[in-house]
This record gives C-alpha cells, sequence and structure tokens, in this order.
C-alpha cells in the first residue's frame, strides 16, 4: 500500500474538506490499487450524509468557538477533530464493503496492538480500548473505489467535542448515557509514544513507499472542495 503525500509549502493544516477532497480525488487518479494517507485538522466537526446538522451539532458553540462545520458524503455519526486527532483515510479498488470495513479495521487494530494496546472492534466498526471508544469509521463508495476514513483520538480537545456534539438531554437519556466522555478514552493515555511517534508507527506499520501528488493535483482537490462540501 502507497502512501500519499502532499507538496511540503501546504502547512500543517488544511481545511478539513481538502482532505475529503483529496481522497476523491486519489480514488479517481491515482492507479494504486490501494493508498494511505494521514491529515490532522484545525478544530472542526463533521456530521454523516444521512444526518441533519442541527439535530446533531451544537451550532452556536461551534460558532462562538470557531470550530468550522462540515458534511462528508459517507454515512456514519458526528464528529469532532482537531491537532489532537489523528485522521486516516484508506482508498482501495475493492468495492466490496464488509471486505474492505474489515480490512481498514484490522488496519487500525494490527497498529494499536504492535503498540501494545489491546483493542478490539466493534459490529459498529468503532474500535475499542477498555470498552471505549477511540476510533470510528466511515466508508463510501467512489468510481469503483471505497474510501474509509476513520478518527484515532490521541489528545483531543474534550471540553469542544462534549460541547459541540453532545446531542440534545432526552437522546442522552434514552441511550443511558450521561455525556460524550464517558464513551471515549484517549490513545495518549495508553502509550507513552508521542502523537507523531504514533503517526510514524502507523505509516511504517501500513505502507511501503509513497507517491507524491504535485501543485497540480493540490490546485484540483482545491476545486473540489470549493464545489461539493458544505462549511459553515
Amino acid at each position: 500500500m502507497k502512501y500519499i503525500t502532499l507538496p511540503a509549502d501546504g502547512g500543517p493544516f488544511r481545511p478539513l474538506s481538502f482532505y475529503l477532497s483529496m481522497e476523491e480525488y486519489v480514488a479517481s487518479h491515482v492507479a494504486e490499487p490501494d493508498s494511505f494517507f494521514l491529515w490532522q485538522v484545525e478544530p472542526s466537526v463533521i456530521f454523516g450524509r444521512n444526518q441533519v446538522m442541527q439535530n446533531e451539532v451544537n451550532t452556536a458553540y461551534c460558532r462562538q468557538n470557531g470550530i468550522r462545520v462540515f458534511q462528508r458524503k459517507s454515512g456514519g455519526g458526528c464528529v469532532y477533530a482537531d491537532e489532537g486527532n489523528i485522521m486516516l483515510s484508506y482508498i482501495t479498488n475493492d468495492n466490496s464493503v464488509p471486505v474492505v470495513f474489515n480490512r481498514f479495521l484490522g488496519f487500525v487494530l494490527l497498529v494499536l496492538r504492535r503498540m501494545g494496546i489491546d483493542a478490539v472492534s466493534t459490529t459498529h466498526n468503532d474500535v475499542l480500548i477498555g470498552g471505549l471508544k477511540v476510533s470510528g469509521s466511515a466508508m463510501r463508495l467512489l468510481s469503483g473505489h471505497t474510501i474509509a476514513h476513520s478518527t484515532l483520538l490521541y489528545d483531543t480537545n474534550m471540553e469542544h467535542m462534549t460541547n459541540a456534539i453532545t446531542p440534545p438531554p432526552e437522546k442522552l437519556q434514552a441511550k443511558g448515557i450521561e455525556s460524550v466522555r464517558q464513551r471515549i478514552t484517549l490513545l495518549k493515555d495508553h502509550t507513552s509514544l508521542s502523537l507523531e511517534q504514533v503517526k510514524t508507527a502507523i505509516r511504517e506499520t501500513l505502507c511501503q513507499g509513497e507517491l507524491a501528488l504535485t501543485q497540480a493535483d493540490v490546485k484540483a482537490i482545491e476545486a473540489i472542495a470549493a464545489d461539493r462540501y458544505t462549511i459553515m
């Protein structure tokens, strides 16, 4: 599996919409059967294609705290991401969703177990450590390819996460859950590796070689982002 790299002059973080568009671009323009890349973003909320923003996102809190809001084209739930998250994107020419989901979750489990962490996956495509969620995944089909992506919570701002995506109180009560925080764990509490060391471990475990995108590729990705993704 090849690791996809970007020109170095784009800064450490691009908008979340750029990376979603980069997934689409790789699926449509990169000939590799399996491609992978990691990314991070400034504080952002992303909700699934079947969700209604007003039902899942505390838009007032997001506006007050400079948290951008995006809607992705894959399913799944609402996610908060920031510089303390590691986002994983996997693009394959295999279009069997169950097979790809299992393979992708296997990648995440392989990395964590090689780090000495006892992680397990669930039927809801989450990865748990000690019964608490550390990673969630979603998937979509595009151009004969399957795009799988996930969050890996390393050192996320829990105040933002709790307030930006907390469902209404009645929804929490119905599920018997008092808060978002009670359901998740942070990877930093289970390893001595830094975030950058974790990123290196992921790349070295899963990828062999790299494929570098050009400035022309970046401009094409930016055009997709401007045309297809909603931003608040």
